[in-house]
């Protein structure tokens, strides 16, 4: 079989510390396409620039190049979580939907709890990643508190509008792979500072 950059629900907790974290001063604003609607869908996500600056930076990174653009959202389970950032994912499901990133992965910030609205990034098994190290843009929103995941995986960010949103991607129907069948993508994510961002009228 292979070997997907996943989630594994029944991953057990280890000793990493969680805890509190600040945000920084800027948020990424994404803008979700649905099919068949005429105006995209904001989303809005506050980063931990403290707690996971390696992390941030590549995201920050990664959003200036435009590296999510027409990206789709390839992995759901209802009320649970969304997965997106593998740019595999634009040309739909294929072989290598869910393994793909930007050709380097990051170092584990393992610091923060998987609370209802955490942004955290993808990796591969343990098995093959022992130092957990993040792949370097698939990303995942918790849309219910997976405490399970707590010290194993890298939390950056949480969702401070939209979540509603995501949680209705969670719902759309899949294939056999969880891979939505509804083309839901990213059309663009900005940077703006936190203070000037404007929530959805």
């Amino acid at each position: 079989m292979k070997s997907f950059i996943a989630l594994t629900l029944a991953a057990l907790l280890c000793a990493t510390t969680v805890r509190a974290a600040t945000l920084g001063p800027d948020v990424a604003v994404l803008q979700i396409q649905f099919p068949k609607e005429k105006q995209p869908r904001q989303v809005t996500i506050g980063l931990y620039d403290d707690s996971a600056p390696y992390t941030v930076e590549n995201f920050k990174k990664l959003i200036t190049k435009k590296f999510y653009n027409g990206q789709r959202f390839f992995r759901v389970f209802p009320g649970s979580f969304v997965q997106t950032g593998d740019p595999a994912s634009r040309r739909g499901q294929t072989d290598t939907t869910g393994t793909g990133g930007p050709g380097y992965t990051l170092p584990s910030e393992i610091r923060l709890k998987h609370d209802k609205g955490a942004v955290a990034m993808a990796r591969l098994p343990d098995k093959i990643n022992p130092a957990k190290n993040s792949n370097g843009s698939q990303f995942y929103v918790c849309l219910q508190p997976l405490p399970k995941l707590n010290g194993q995986y890298t939390v950056f960010g949480t969702i401070l509008e939209g979540l509603e949103t995501l949680e209705e991607i969670s719902k759309a129907p899949t294939n056999s792979n969880d891979f939505p069948l509804p083309k839901i993508t990213i059309k663009s994510i900005v940077l703006l500072p936190r203070d000037q961002a404007s929530p959805t009228r």
